[in-house]
């Protein structure tokens, strides 16, 4: 599988620097989260929301044999950012760094995966979702803050109390994304969306309808420009 697309970063993102790839995360502000249940479905799943136009694909480490997947990603589709989810230790976090991730994330906040990002010069966002968390988050060196799952708290309205709080702090709205929220999380302060099932589903990957995904991913990158747009008009 070798990937382009005219959209993602000048050069290949395999030799991206950690300010190049905080910069297109926000910049693109949607990431794929692949959760799934094989390494073929990853790979399919990684290249159809890349040919749908989001250069950005977080890959869990639930996913069977993920650290090989994400070091196929990177050798393979060059110009896509490759991350790593559900980070959830620091031996764990060096085999995806060494296979080429260039970001980690996780489900909660571990302060020595933070710190071993940071010491790595390594994009990372841990999850959170109490501001007390979102201040332990940011006080380690995150870059961004994934504020999970926030569609059970509030939703967008717990983004913008978040953001009101914390105006300096880009926070990343996961958990409750779909295509009814997804607007209303960038209108009210959300810097990303991090995006599962709604744009991966299981059917999609069963029936292998990469077009579904291209279509839905389209979607969403459509949802951020239109409030993103309408946030600068007011």
């Amino acid at each position: 599988m070798v990937l382009c697309n005219s959209s993602t970063l000048s050069g290949r993102a395999r030799y991206a620097n950690k300010f190049d790839v905080r910069r297109r995360i926000e910049e693109v502000g949607v990431i794929p989260s692949v959760r799934v249940s094989s390494s073929d479905d990853a790979m399919f799943a990684a290249e159809a929301v890349f040919r749908g136009g989001i250069p950005i694909v977080e890959v869990t480490l639930t996913v069977p044999g993920a650290v090989e997947v994400i070091s196929h990603l990177v050798e393979n589709a060059p110009e896509m950012i490759v991350g790593a989810g559900s980070v959830q230790d620091v031996a764990t976090a060096r085999l995806c760094l060494a296979a080429g991730a260039k970001f980690l994330t996780g489900d909660g906040i571990d302060l020595e995966v933070v710190a071993f990002a940071v010491q790595q010069n390594v994009v990372v966002f841990p999850g959170a979702l109490t501001p007390t968390e979102v201040i332990t988050a940011r006080k380690a060196g995150s870059d961004l803050v994934k504020i999970v799952p926030c569609g059970h708290v509030g939703g967008d309205s717990y983004i913008s109390a978040l953001k009101a709080m914390f105006p300096g702090v880009s926070l990343i709205a996961a958990g409750g994304v779909n295509q009814k929220t997804a607007y209303g999380f960038i209108l009210a302060g959300a810097s990303a969306l991090g995006v599962g099932r709604e744009l991966i589903s299981r059917e999609a990957i069963r029936l292998r309808q990469d077009q579904r995904i291209r279509t839905l991913a389209d979607r969403f990158l459509n949802f951020v420009k239109d409030a993103r747009r309408q946030t600068a008009a007011h």
